[in-house]
């Protein structure tokens, strides 16, 4: 679905959080210096720029990416790879974990993540929030599941 009439929300309404993902053992050695969503793919892409561009595909512009563990490849490769234009209010960021007076612990799941960058997340006005996986390699249209 390519047509930009079967867009159900209007721009800006919808917030992309991708999971930077976890330590990836499975995926060792390939793992071993960097982040699942940040093993390589097809020479210059990484996993992550799959949900990324399942995202701006679909019209979604505001794309948050949580990262945790070994993540330095893959902030390198965000800050490199996504600049949106200056009259855009879109942008790909990273919201590292973090420890705070409030919390000192690291994140414990999908959930914990999400709740502890909340008080980011809500300073977008947006009605829907869009929860991705970072390291999963699928092809969607996400405006046929936002009405």
């Amino acid at each position: 679905m390519t047509d930009s009439s079967a867009v159900r929300y209007h721009d800006g309404e919808v917030l992309a959080v991708i999971m930077g993902g976890g330590q990836g053992s499975r995926l060792f050695p390939l793992t071993k210096e960097r982040s699942k969503p940040a093993v390589p793919l097809a020479g210059k892409y990484r996993l992550v720029d799959i949900p990324i561009s399942n995202c701006i595909n679909s019209a979604i512009r505001k794309i948050y990416l949580l990262t945790q563990f070994n993540s330095a490849s893959l902030h390198r490769h965000i800050s490199q790879s996504y600049k949106f234009d200056q009259f855009s209010d879109g942008f790909v960021e990273i919201l590292a974990a973090e420890q705070t007076f409030s919390s000192n612990t690291w994140y414990q799941g999908t959930a914990d993540a999400v709740r502890k960058n909340l008080t980011h997340l809500r300073t977008h006005q947006h009605k829907y929030a869009l929860i991705l996986s970072g390291d999963q390699l699928y092809r969607m249209d996400f405006r046929r599941i936002i009405a």
